[in-house]
């Protein structure tokens, strides 16, 4: 299915605006039926996944746990990120540009493994913890970007023009130029929400029991790969490809390329 696969289930004379909504509730409705009703489904397939069809649904909200509460924190680190990197306060620039160099310049596994074996002795995290911390400061220096990218692209006729009605700087930002820059970086940001659902995979490395965890711990105890690494896929592939829907139909509603409904 494409990412505009259940777009094109609705009427045509449906606004893009309709059809975008219904997509993204569809979507979630989906996603959570599916969570939901894993365990069952799987439990009716022969071995070596039906006797472990609740580990996979146990470690599959997991995932989805883990993407969530990673996600949210990494648009809250984006916001801050990005406005710091646009900020005429030189120390707090390079501090910003410094954090989105090395978390994008480095690959996610060293900084999971750093996150648990080098944070300091007074800070305990969960291995949960220490995944979500990982996983939102990487996700956080792509977001900071994204979102970089989009208020720059805003016209400067914008600001002068907002200036010359009388509007001072903090206004003009939260009224004209936030809004339109996030609109631009949106869609990015929830394909970077949907990268992170995949790279959730690698909490498996430190402990964390989600998907790829039950997949690998099925593969070492049954000494069938094929299987357990088949429906681990295909339960990735489930996730992001329902996610995908809710982002290609964001896409759709904002009309960032201009295209017609």
């Amino acid at each position: 299915m494409t990412a505009s696969g259940i777009l094109l289930l609705w009427p045509t004379g449906w606004s893009r605006e309709r059809k975008s909504t219904a997509t993204i509730v569809v979507a979630a409705i989906l996603i959570v039926s599916f969570l939901w009703t894993l365990g069952t489904i799987l439990s009716g397939l022969g071995e070596p996944i039906g006797p472990v069809a609740q580990q996979f649904a146990t470690g599959t909200r997991v995932t989805m746990e883990l993407t969530v509460v990673a996600s949210l924190a990494g648009i809250a680190i984006g916001v801050l990120t990005s406005m710091a990197r646009m900020t005429r306060f030189p120390p707090l620039r390079w501090a910003a540009s410094f954090y989105m160099w090395v978390f994008r310049g480095t690959p996610l596994l060293v900084q999971i493994f750093f996150m648990y074996t080098a944070l300091p002795g007074s800070i305990r995290l969960s291995e949960f913890g220490t995944a979500a911390l990982a996983l939102a400061l990487n996700i956080g220096a792509y977001n900071a970007e994204a979102l970089r990218a989009g208020l720059e692209a805003i016209p400067k006729g914008q600001t002068e023009a907002a200036r010359s009605l009388g509007l001072k700087p903090l206004q003009t930002f939260v009224h004209i130029i936030a809004p339109q820059g996030i609109k631009i970086a949106l869609p990015s940001l929830v394909n970077n929400v949907v990268a992170l659902l995949k790279d959730s995979s690698l909490a498996y490395t430190i402990g964390v029991l989600e998907l790829a965890n039950v997949g690998n711990r099925l593969s070492a105890s049954t000494f069938k790969p094929e299987i357990s690494y088949l429906a681990t896929g295909a339960i990735y592939l489930v996730l992001t490809t329902l996610l995908t829907q809710i982002s290609g139909a964001i896409e759709h509603q904002l009309d960032i390329e201009g295209r017609v409904a």
